[in-house]
């Protein structure tokens, strides 16, 4: 299986290559009144506006002062988001032998592991991607 690997806070957190469209670098996100604070805002790429989810929020995890900051960005319910990460690590294939099914992590709401991995000797969350963004997207895809 071929993950992106990223870092959101303390966590090293991966999604599947076949739902990662692009990576771009931080972006200036326009602020939407009255929305979830999980909603960092709207960026524009290449003419098409794209909700930007804040990876810190939807994990409860703090900020790093070394982030580079980096968006992700995956399809998701047939519609296009963005992940804001702290840092993109590598692009990589995950050999089945590394990867375990879903683990209690300290920390994180086990609904959001599909798997744990190891990237070298250092473990990574294969995140549910899905369930991640449903709260905040819904289960069909739509904002509320």
């Amino acid at each position: 299986m071929h993950s992106v690997i990223f870092r959101i806070g303390a966590l090293i957190c991966a999604a599947p290559a076949g739902i990662v469209r692009e990576i771009l670098p931080r972006l200036p996100a326009t602020r939407i009144p009255g929305v979830s604070e999980a909603i960092e805002g709207l960026v524009n790429v290449r003419g098409s506006l794209l909700t930007v989810l804040d990876g810190h929020v939807l994990l409860h995890q703090e900020r790093r002062a070394d982030d580079e900051g980096a968006i992700v960005l995956l399809d998701v319910g047939g519609r296009r988001y963005g992940l804001a990460v702290g840092q993109v690590l590598d692009f990589l294939e995950v050999p089945a032998h590394s990867v375990a099914q879903r683990a209690d992590l300290p920390g994180v709401d086990p609904r959001l592991v599909r798997a744990v991995g190891l990237r070298g000797d250092q473990p990574f969350i294969l995140l549910d991607v899905e369930a991640l963004f449903a709260p905040i997207i819904g289960a069909d895809g739509q904002l509320p």
